[in-house]
């Protein structure tokens, strides 16, 4: 690099003096210079730095220690939940390092402070989640303990890694039955609000009075006017049920009137226009019990609505002479079969047979 240089600066330095034409001591004197300037780059490129050398210091530089980790397994730890008597099952791998101490320092178990550490920053995390989110309280164990952070004492730094939490399995399936029965109950709790909204609507609303549950019956039907005119009778009847009351007089005329008795005295009230087969007494007044016999069977089919020629009145009876033969009534149950078993037809009368002394002794 200096010889580069020295060459330069000479081929200027020639350069110049023959533009300039030197005078012949000129010459001599600009190679002198052209030396020196040479040494002297040559002594400034290639000097030493200035200090004592590194490896004679009294305090040479020696490598950064590696610093010694140690750790220690915990598995199957019992972590309070949010929920009493259901606890968290903990797994990790401690580790932790050793902090500077005084020399009067007592000495110390260094693997049981770093797990007490840890199983206290856990418990801090564990103790305000419910028990059915193990899965997300784990992760937030693995970002939480992933810290070295000192002991309370300052004499370790702990942290944890390969975290595992969960809970065990009678303690998930509890929690699950218990979810269920919840949701059970609050499912019914809705459906009876709703049913108890419905009945609120329909009694204090819609059938409160007939008018009422005419304009609720037309709305729900506005294409069926003169249906609606013709249940107006019917509409008023469930008001008046409704509200436990007798029909308003002014809907009177559009319900159907009671059907008179037999006598002419007593209205019949029961479905039909029939009289209740079950109901004891006369028209006065209760009077005693009396046996029920074939007569009031036949009012029970006929308040039922079978008369002599329904088909469907022998497949009835048997049934009906079934179920109270099951309720342990075979008397009961065998009137009611020879009540309706069908007539055996007459045999027809066949002529006397003469007398044997007759046919022998033929008349004269």
């Amino acid at each position: 690099m200096t010889a580069f240089l020295t060459i330069i600066l000479g081929l200027l330095v020639v350069i110049v003096g023959l533009v300039v034409a030197w005078p012949w001591w000129v010459w001599p004197a600009s190679l002198v210079l052209l030396l020196l300037f040479g040494a002297v780059t040559q002594k400034v490129l290639t000097r030493e730095p200035d200090g004592f050398p590194l490896e004679y210091s009294l305090e040479p530089d020696f490598p950064t220690p590696v610093v010694h980790r140690q750790e220690h397994r915990v598995t199957y730890v019992a972590l309070p939940s949010s929920v009493p008597d259901y606890d968290f099952s903990f797994s990790a791998t401690v580790r932790w390092v050793l902090l500077d101490a005084p020399d009067d320092a007592p000495h110390i178990n260094p693997g049981g402070l770093a797990v007490d550490a840890v199983l206290r920053r856990a418990r801090e995390v564990t103790v305000r989640q419910p028990p059915t989110r193990s899965a997300l309280v784990q992760h937030q164990l693995d970002g939480c303990l992933g810290i070295m952070e000192a002991d309370p004492t300052g004499r370790v730094l702990a942290m944890a890694q390969d975290v595992t939490l969960n809970l065990p399995d009678p303690d998930r399936e509890r929690l699950t039955k218990l979810s269920n029965v919840r949701k059970d109950e609050d499912l019914w709790e809705h459906e009876r609000n709703y049913e108890r909204n419905k009945r609120a609507y329909l009694g204090e609303d819609v059938l409160k009075d007939p008018g009422s549950a005419v304009v609720w019956w037309l709305a729900k039907n506005d294409d069926q006017v003169e249906g609606t005119v013709d249940r107006i009778g019917l509409l008023a009847s469930l008001s008046a049920a409704a509200n436990n009351g007798p029909v308003h007089p002014e809907f009177q005329h559009l319900v159907d009137p009671p059907t008179v008795g037999p006598g002419g005295d007593e209205p019949l009230t029961s479905v039909g226009g029939l009289a209740d087969p079950f109901e004891a007494g006369s028209a006065d007044g209760p009077g005693p019990a009396e046996p029920l016999g074939p007569e009031s069977l036949d009012g029970l089919l006929e308040w039922l609505g079978f008369d002599e020629s329904d088909p469907d009145l022998l497949l009835f009876a048997v049934r009906l002479a079934e179920l109270v033969e099951a309720h342990e009534k075979p008397e009961a149950a065998e009137a009611i079969r020879q009540h309706f078993e069908p007539a055996e037809p007459d045999e027809p009368d066949q002529p006397d047979k003469p007398d044997q002394a007759t046919e022998d002794n033929p008349p004269a």
